[in-house]
């Protein structure tokens, strides 16, 4: 499957630049987009540890939590997912009632709880009341998803200068970033406000896949820019859905509203800001999350 298309626009033309979207999000539906590849060694692992079922965490409109469901049922394991919010009702989001619909069991905590959601005592009665699972944590970063994510690049057949790609937890862009030449550059784009943080969380989750598969690696640290999260995770702007809707409509390419719009809106943006040089080659992922929607 050929995923990448080149986007022609007037912009780019005057910028002298070649730009490229990677569409993640024609993988599949729910496990496409850069879950598909967070995911592989998180389920191959576990099936090499002859688990039965698969446990993590997210938000009530957890893209992740709705692929995990569906990878899980795929493989034929069983799924928990520890959710952060109200419970599952005959008027919930499409995301529960997609997971729910792949065999999801549902343990719905308070805010307040779910910030120990690490914790010994914690994950103790999750096994007290689950058996024994392999656990995914939120959002699925971990140094299994790193080794997926590295995978990435092999999915771009051409030569190009930079990647650009929404950042959540980082660990996506920790992946890529260390699948890339020297002269190549990946630059993040955080949907959260303050997430000044994530800096040291990618050079966490290298660290881990490098002991994890004892793969001596030399870090590289994307560039993350941070001025294009519209206030925060979930928030928009009247300019950012009047972008969303005018690109939708002259490339065909839909976009989800928590993370790629913000990171097209910062690639156009950018562009027209000279942030790029003359002659230059850039690839963005649409990294998928369009059932969030």
């Amino acid at each position: 499957m050929d995923l990448l298309e080149k986007i022609n626009d007037q912009l780019f033309t005057d910028k002298q630049l070649q730009v490229f979207v990677l569409r993640l999000d024609k993988l599949h539906p729910l496990t496409g987009g850069n879950k598909h590849f967070k995911l592989k060694y998180n389920f191959q692992e576990a099936k090499e540890q002859n688990y039965s079922c698969i446990l993590s965490f997210g938000g009530a409109y957890s893209n992740h939590i709705a692929a995990l469901a569906a990878a899980a049922k795929a493989e034929g394991l069983r799924s928990v997912g520890v959710i952060r919010g109200d419970e599952l009702r005959d008027d919930a989001n499409p995301t529960l009632k997609a997971a729910a619909a792949n065999g999801m069991q549902f343990l719905f905590e308070t805010r307040e709880g779910y910030r120990d959601k690490y914790s010994p005592k914690f994950i103790d009665t999750l096994k007290n009341n689950y058996g024994d699972f392999f656990m995914v944590p939120e959002g699925g970063s971990n140094a299994h998803a790193v080794k997926g994510c590295m995978e990435i690049k092999d999915l771009i057949p051409i030569p190009f200068d930079h990647v650009i790609l929404a950042c959540g937890t980082g660990c996506t862009i920790a992946g890529l970033a260390l699948s890339l030449e020297a002269q190549q550059e990946a630059i993040g784009i955080p949907v959260l406000k303050g997430a000044e943080f994530l800096e040291q969380d990618i050079r966490q989750l290298q660290l881990e896949y490098s002991e994890t598969y004892n793969d001596k690696i030399l870090l590289k640290m994307p560039r993350l820019i941070h001025a294009y999260h519209f206030g925060g995770y979930a928030k928009s702007t009247k300019a950012l859905e009047d972008f969303k809707n005018n690109f939708e409509q002259t490339t065909q390419i839909p976009l989800d509203k928590i993370y790629t719009v913000k990171t097209f809106f910062a690639l156009y943006d950018l562009a027209a800001k000279d942030h790029f040089p003359p002659g230059k080659t850039i690839v963005i992922i649409h990294t998928g999350g369009l059932q969030g929607n």
